[in-house]
């Protein structure tokens, strides 16, 4: 394979795939390399898997609900050798599919590890590769705190491998990865222990959803500890001894970090290709372009949005403009909308009320909330709370924040984001009818 590759992508992600394929369909001849399996860290080992073990613990709620609804349900406990060869027996189907996908749309995948030798030359599996462009999407990995002992926990990657069930897992972060796990984790019926270093949870969400969902984890019986470092840990036996900053200890069945991501660039000669890095990360304009005027860079690996639609659409947006003389319109990252896997959901788009303060000053602002107990939990005895809110701006309250966290926030959010991407202000939502009794409606008739 010599000088007439015209898009070789390194990285088999959900960034790299879509825009290998968006290249090949516009006739560039594409070649993708990638380790495998396809798909990256959000098929195999974060959004799809994360997704079947939150609907597994969803239904285990609903089960324990049922008697409230009057029916005689016994669930008969949680297999979890079935439920991870079920998750994973469907993870290698969709792997099959990114791989079917590839061949029909013309994009030739080298399986193996990518090394630059030079700027435009990438050496596979003892194969040297050349190309007139090169993207670099080869995503993030989990962090690991620098401690002794670390290693006899795992990561989020480590949390996809168990076999069994544990007992009593420690998870120490306090962002996304952390909540979700967590909640998925006492939902199927563990012992859970959270270990927060900061002294709120979802650093960066609005402060409101932070407090209510710190509120609902403890109700659920979650050990909530915010202000809590751990300095070391042991192993006795199966047990994990952690001891903490103000030297108490702390013990577990298993141990799991949730202490962030970085990019993933171990291995790819990056100063053979000319590139450096900034804090870890590769830097790029806005049109993904490195310093290398014919290398580029997208997703996880530039520390950008770490989502996985974000790195689909920038793909996308770059074969159309290179290979199809298209523009390439950027993606406003106070639009984005985003959702937490919680119990129950979170979905937020736009600002959060700290961000449109700084933004715009507290006087521009006007924020409407509502908090409610959806009617699923009426005839229940036990409630979950949801929480809605909007944060406007202006004279015409235009929507710059849309926060809410209940049953049903997850597949709410999409159409309000588009909503808030044409510029709709708060008389464009009372205007709006409500759909009755739906815990949506809220958002329409705040006052």
């Amino acid at each position: 394979m010599a000088r007439d590759i015209d898009w070789l992508v390194i990285g088999g992600g959900s960034g790299g795939i879509a825009s290998a394929r968006r290249a090949a369909q516009h006739g560039a001849s594409t070649v993708l390399v990638d380790p495998g399996p396809l798909g990256g860290t959000c098929v195999n080992r974060g959004c799809v898997p994360k997704k079947v073990m939150w609907h597994a613990a969803q239904l285990a709620e609903m089960l324990a609900d049922a008697r409230g609804y009057g029916f005689a349900v016994d669930s008969g406990g949680l297999d979890w050798a079935a439920l991870v060869r079920k998750r994973r027996d469907f993870i290698t189907r969709l792997n099959g599919i990114y791989d079917s996908n590839l061949s029909a749309h013309g994009v030739h995948w080298r399986q193996g590890h990518a090394r630059f030798v030079d700027p435009q030359t990438v050496e596979v599996g003892g194969e040297r590769l050349r190309a007139k462009r090169i993207l670099i999407a080869t995503g993030s990995r989990p962090s690991w705190p620098d401690i002794p002992g670390a290693e006899h926990g795992v990561d989020s990657d480590g949390f996809f491998d168990w076999e069994a069930q544990p007992d009593h897992v420690t998870v120490v972060g306090g962002g996304y990865i952390a909540v979700e796990l967590a909640g998925v984790l006492r939902g199927l019926g563990s012992q859970v222990t959270l270990l927060v270093r900061g002294e709120r949870l979802l650093r960066g969400f609005d402060h409101d959803l932070a407090a209510m969902l710190e509120e609902t984890m403890r109700k659920d019986g979650i050990g909530l500890r915010l202000g809590t470092t751990v300095e070391a840990v042991e192993r006795e036996g199966d047990t994990r001894v952690l001891r903490l900053g103000d030297g108490s200890q702390h013990r577990c069945d298993a141990l799991l970090w949730a202490t962030g991501r970085q990019p993933e660039v171990e291995g790819l000669g990056l100063d053979a290709a000319g590139l450096d890095l900034e804090q870890g990360r590769i830097c790029v304009d806005e049109q993904q372009r490195t310093q290398q005027p014919h290398i580029y860079a997208l997703g996880d690996v530039t520390g950008g949005i770490a989502l996985t639609p974000v790195a689909i659409a920038t793909g996308r947006r770059l074969a159309d403009c290179l290979f199809a003389d298209q523009p390439q319109p950027t993606i406003d990252p106070t639009l984005v909308p985003t959702v937490v896997f919680a119990h129950p959901p979170i979905g937020t788009v736009g600002l959060s009320e700290e961000a449109a303060i700084e933004l715009y000053g507290e006087a521009q602002l006007r924020c409407y909330r509502s908090r409610f107990n959806a009617l699923y939990f009426g005839v229940l005895e036990h409630k979950v709370p949801s929480l809605v809110k909007l944060i406007c701006v202006g004279d015409e309250e235009r929507v710059v924040g849309l926060h809410t966290m209940g049953v049903g926030s997850d597949e709410l959010l999409q159409g309000f984001a588009v909503a808030m991407q044409c510029g709709a202000t708060k008389a464009d939502f009372d205007r709006t009818v409500a759909i009755h009794p739906t815990a949506a409606e809220e958002l329409v008739t705040l006052r």
